[in-house]
């Protein structure tokens, strides 16, 4: 099997939904199709791409490597395919290409940009790997992108790009069902919440590590599971997991 652009952005689509039947939902598949889609990727990479849990779909460490080399990949597929659509009569002056990572702030970023420059056709792009927008503004793909660091878990920041830092330090929340014996104090101990499961998206580019290492600090070693923070409200609601979250 000669993998092509499709094979690629299944994958992506399955690591960034968290599960195989919500990435066919996004590419208009049935999901028996791409399960099987996803069974010949990795009969022709020699190797599990993704571990099956209960709780959806989370990449293996060989994953990992794909998805590393997939998503610049697809990536700059989909910019191609986006400047071709545009036609050659924009004037690309009258645009401006920008991304981020997910965050409360971009609406009010993004609302103050039109205001702004009324004039100028923006468009956004959002990706859950920081380091994958840096990379598209590095080659031309993206005008500017807003990005969040983990502490402890620096960006390759490519040479060429001019950073400028909007928020020095940023505190990390911990969301948790409201009947939960921790939700009515002021301050949460990370101790406190060593016996509860946490659900930890590890595609956040940073994220895995700055935890282990708040863990490790705290001198415990929770149960984890991996899914992507856009579906853990649900399960954080249900109390079966608690998951860091932004202010």
């Amino acid at each position: 099997m000669e993998l092509e652009v499709r094979h690629l952005r299944a994958l992506c689509a399955i690591a960034d939904s968290g599960s195989v039947r919500k990435a066919a939902r996004q590419l208009g598949m049935t999901q028996p199709s791409l399960t099987t889609q996803l069974h010949r990727i990795e009969k022709a990479l020699g190797g599990q791409l993704f571990f099956r849990e209960p709780t959806g779909s989370r990449p293996t460490p060989l994953g990992h490597t794909v998805l590393c080399r997939a998503r610049p990949i697809v990536a700059e597929m989909r910019a191609l395919i986006d400047e071709v659509a545009s036609g050659p009569h924009r004037d690309r002056s009258t645009r401006l290409h920008i991304g981020s990572t997910n965050s409360p702030a971009v609406a009010g970023w993004l609302r103050r940009l039109r205001v702004r420059l009324p004039d100028t056709d923006t468009t956004i792009r959002t990706d859950v790997s920081a380091n994958a927008l840096l990379h598209m503004v590095a080659t031309g793909q993206l005008d500017a992108a807003f990005v969040h660091e983990v502490e402890g878990a620096p960006l390759r920041v490519p040479d060429g790009l001019v950073e400028h830092e909007l928020i020095a330090r940023e505190p990390q929340f911990i969301a948790v069902v409201d009947t939960h014996p921790a939700a009515a104090r002021t301050v949460i101990r990370v101790a406190d919440l060593a016996d509860d499961q946490w659900m930890v998206d590890p595609t956040v580019d940073g994220e895995w590590a700055g935890l282990r290492r708040i863990w490790a600090a705290a001198g415990i070693n929770p149960r984890v599971v991996h899914g992507d923070y856009l579906t853990t409200v649900d399960l954080v609601t249900a109390g079966e997991v608690v998951t860091p979250c932004q202010p």
